[in-house]
């Protein structure tokens, strides 16, 4: 699968319960030139793992022995700044509150376990490059989780949104419904490469790992409501 281009050294932890699963993902990543560093069967292997090898991405599955993948990628970022290691989840079931739950843990991808080898392969060198995987159909959940839930979420935005200028803010309520960089550039006649700038002065000022912590952040301080926030 590797093309020949020279791309920078890419490290990989694989923890999934079921060994083909992971012999299967280390093969295909192998392939492209990425180093799987070590597989782990549960939670806590992947968290000494992670220790251990220090990679630029996890591969996590949710559902696991002693510790599951939620609480694994809670605890690996807990002490990771947001330039730090990046956490794409893995799972054979699409259901919302776990999708919910893996991005506000601070997962920058969620990804079914039928992924193509292109789409796995694309997805880690996605979010290792900075940006994050959040497809449409995970906007959508995120929003309508957020929607469940905005009853109980206090009015007004958090103090920590008054550090971005109108122009970001702007950006930030665009990039909660789920539009790509091209889109933005689009929306707001502007080029990929300023929307990209704006993107990164935002995830700057809110010390936020990628652009999906943004988006949670966004419905989470009210300055996106679900119910009118779609583009």
């Amino acid at each position: 699968m590797a093309d020949g281009v020279n791309r920078p050294a890419l490290r990989a932890v694989i923890a999934d319960d079921q060994a083909l699963v992971r012999t299967g993902f280390g093969m295909i990543l192998a392939a492209d030139g990425i180093e799987v560093t070590a597989e782990a069967a549960d939670g806590a292997e992947a968290l000494a793992a992670v220790r251990r090898t220090r990679p630029d991405v996890v591969l996590m599955d949710i559902r696991m022995p002693r510790m599951d993948g939620i609480e694994a990628t809670r605890r690996i970022l807990a002490d990771d700044g947001p330039d730090g290691i990046r956490v794409i989840i893995l799972t054979t079931y699409d259901l919302d509150h776990y999708v919910y739950a893996a991005l506000t843990a601070g997962a920058s991808g969620f990804l079914l376990k039928d992924v193509s080898p292109e789409h796995l392969v694309a997805a880690v060198r996605l979010v290792q490059s900075g940006d994050a995987l959040l497809a449409p159909v995970i906007t959508r959940r995120l929003i309508e989780r957020f929607a469940q839930r905005e009853a109980d979420r206090p009015a007004g935005l958090h103090r920590d949104l008054s550090s971005l200028t109108p122009r970001e803010l702007e950006v930030l309520r665009l990039l909660a419904t789920g539009l790509s960089n091209a889109e933005l550039a689009d929306r707001l006649l502007l080029s990929q490469t300023t929307v990209k700038t704006h993107i990164g002065r935002i995830l700057s000022k809110l010390n936020l790992r990628d652009r999906v912590q943004a988006v949670v952040l966004a419905y989470e301080t009210g300055l996106v409501s679900p119910a009118g926030g779609g583009a």
